[in-house]
């Protein structure tokens, strides 16, 4: 069983984000256990040289340790830094801003808590320039850094790192960032962007003063969306690569759905349908559902592939199945991809 790396870590940083009361409380338990799991994390996968869920949640669960400013390991540091400089976060389905993201700000934090010593701390600041630099060249025509989602992150680096001022790249991702809030529908999605909107980064919650304050906030329900008339047909394609697959397209038929429908509704009308046996899987996580098995293939994060989503011809999609919905006529493409 994986360890769970980056739920802990965002747990962890929420947490610390409202205020716990002093020590001891459990979080101090919560820390040994995040420690625990990054070596694990590690160990788990060390014949092939990466952690065995993601650099992704590997650079969360040492950005949530330095926000509670607990010391790690030098060679857990050295790990991180060795994959920034030997360019491992990237993937088949091209670059990972929000990896880039993540760890820069885990390098800034350690850093800037002087948890580090004066030569580990030059590389580490050395890392975030190169990670920013990268996070420019990245920028796409519509502002965003890699997608919709990993902007935020991106956005969080430049203000970590107080360079925001004075990168022209960070105003047109803001621009795009308020035309597109529409997308974050979710919590941690939202925990990502929120920040970044009001100036800030996770790397504030370490020198928060936290005062006693009533609790004014009131929990409300989402508004339903409108329902949407009439119906669309979207054209469902499943690609899988040689060799495991020698018939590359295993699927590729039109599915009638209503024309407000998500990717998801498009899924499930698809496996209702015949006689063609479609069959999907989800699981949970928290930035909404994960396709994790099309047609009986498995999405294996020890084996480093995922369900890459995208509309015809070759665009990934910027959202979730859950989030995304598709136009009528459109071409979505369900790919077994590595990264």
């Amino acid at each position: 069983e994986r360890p769970e790396t980056g739920r802990l870590a965002l747990y962890l940083l929420g947490l610390r984000a409202t205020c716990p009361p002093p020590e001891p409380s459990p979080q101090r338990s919560l820390v040994t256990w995040l420690k625990y799991y990054l070596e694990e994390d590690w160990e788990g996968s060390r014949w092939h040289g990466h952690p065995l869920t993601s650099y992704y949640q590997y650079s969360l669960g040492v950005l949530a340790l330095c926000v509670h400013r607990k010391r790690v390991r030098e060679e857990v540091i050295r790990r991180l830094l060795g994959a920034e400089q030997h360019g491992k976060f990237r993937h088949a389905g091209g670059s990972a801003v929000d990896t880039e993201a993540v760890a820069a700000l885990a390098f800034a934090c350690l850093e800037q808590e002087r948890l580090v010593g004066a030569k580990l701390a030059v590389e580490l600041r050395a890392a975030t320039r190169r990670a920013r630099r990268r996070m420019v060249e990245a920028q796409g025509w519509d502002g965003f850094f890699g997608n919709v989602y990993s902007t935020p992150w991106a956005m969080q680096v430049f203000i970590a790192t107080n360079t925001c001022r004075t990168q022209p790249a960070y105003g047109r991702a803001m621009a795009a960032l308020l035309e597109n809030l529409d997308a974050f529908t979710t919590a941690a999605t939202m925990a990502q962007a929120l920040p970044a909107l009001h100036g800030h980064s996770y790397l504030d919650i370490a020198s928060m003063r936290c005062q006693e304050e009533p609790d004014m906030l009131t929990p409300i329900g989402p508004e339903p969306l409108p329902e949407m008339p009439g119906n669309k047909t979207v054209w469902l394609v499943v690609e899988c690569p040689e060799p495991r697959c020698p018939q590359r397209r295993l699927y590729d038929q039109p599915v009638p759905v209503p024309a407000g429908a998500s990717l998801l509704d498009v899924l499930r009308a698809a496996a209702a349908q015949g006689p063609h046996n479609f069959t999907f899987d989800t699981q949970d996580t928290p930035q909404g559902p994960f396709l994790s098995r099309v047609l009986g293939l498995e999405a294996r994060q020890q084996k480093r592939s995922y369900w890459q989503l995208l509309t015809a011809p070759s665009t990934s999609l910027q959202m979730g199945v859950a989030d995304y919905r598709p136009r009528d006529g459109e071409t979505i493409i369900l790919r077994l991809s590595e990264w």
